[in-house]
């Protein structure tokens, strides 16, 4: 048996070190969709490995903050892998719980923007107000979705209570509102990873950037950073989505045999979270800025009706 310590430290590893290869999944994916060859799943490797060798370029304008957001972005995704279950239930951090969470996530958005203003670019505080304007109704479906899949669990906040839970309450936990939960969660997906149709991240289009444009002033080390940080908090996205809204698979015990078999599981899930991406940035295209507020109004409305449904049903 493996001490359950030191395999929450081994999951939240491995997080770490495959988040950049499910970005080239992804990428992978949306190359064969458009009947391309596209570059092969390592490549992010290879890009975070070009960009960390490299010399940064500081604007005049910028402050010691402009320096000092890579590191507190890429920290902040960091914390939240280890206090996320992966493919075991419990996690290095046992107290950590969902308000924490989202209030990591929200550092992180807050440092971005702040980034984009730091570089003194018009093109970064243009993508930083419209980060700022999705982010109204982004956070409070974040918000609301958390918490009906804690009202699902019926174990309050704690992270690592709550995979347990639902698996212990079996097809009974779900219900409409773990499901509307999911739903308005995976939009908030695409929208705090620059997803289509909220973003493309394969553009630097300057009139409708959005998380290109906070990061148009970074280059070296900060920009490989950033680029590292924004794979892990969609890596992070997958999991939450896998591993703790529908978490039947991951292992609740330390013996081997489940620890893989609870492996393997969460990675198909994952890969079913990239394939589904894959195939909504191939099929559509990105929206118009004013159009988006629609997309995320469905998504707080879906949440609030998970957290009606909860006390309807």
């Amino acid at each position: 048996m493996i001490p359950e310590f030191i395999l929450s430290l081994l999951q939240a590893i491995l997080m770490i070190a495959l988040a950049p290869l499910f970005t080239g999944v992804i990428r992978k994916l949306k190359a064969l969709m458009q009947h391309r060859i596209g570059c092969s799943i390592l490549q992010p490797y290879r890009d975070l490995a070009k960009l960390f060798r490299k010399d940064e370029t500081v604007s005049d304008n910028a402050s010691y903050l402009f320096r000092l957001i890579p590191y507190i972005c890429f920290g902040s995704m960091l914390a939240l892998a280890f206090i996320i279950p992966f493919f075991f239930s419990e996690t290095a951090f046992p107290y950590a719980d969902l308000i924490t969470m989202v209030y990591i996530f929200t550092l992180y958005r807050f440092m971005m923007v702040l980034g984009g203003l730091e570089g003194g670019s018009t093109f970064g505080g243009m993508g930083s107000s419209r980060e700022m304007m999705m982010s109204v109704l982004i956070e409070p479906a974040l918000l609301l979705s958390m918490m009906a899949l804690a009202g699902v669990a019926g174990v309050g906040t704690d992270i690592s209570k709550i995979p347990t839970a639902l698996m212990d309450l079996g097809l009974v936990a779900l219900t409409p509102a773990l499901v509307l939960a999911a739903s308005s969660f995976f939009i908030t997906l695409l929208a705090e990873n620059a997803r289509v149709p909220f973003d493309n991240p394969s553009t630097h289009l300057e009139l409708t950037m959005v998380h290109e444009g906070m990061l148009i002033e970074y280059s070296g080390r900060g920009l490989g950073m950033m680029e590292y940080s924004a794979m892990l908090r969609l890596m992070i996205f997958s999991v939450i989505l896998g591993s703790m809204f529908f978490p039947w698979g991951i292992s609740t015990a330390t013996d081997p045999l489940g620890l893989i078999i609870g492996f393997v599981i969460s990675v198909v899930k994952i890969l079913a979270v990239m394939t589904a991406i894959a195939i909504i940035e191939s099929s559509l295209s990105k929206f118009r800025l004013f159009r988006l507020p629609n997309l995320l109004t469905v998504s707080f409305i879906l949440s609030l009706l998970a957290m009606i449904s909860l006390y309807i049903l």
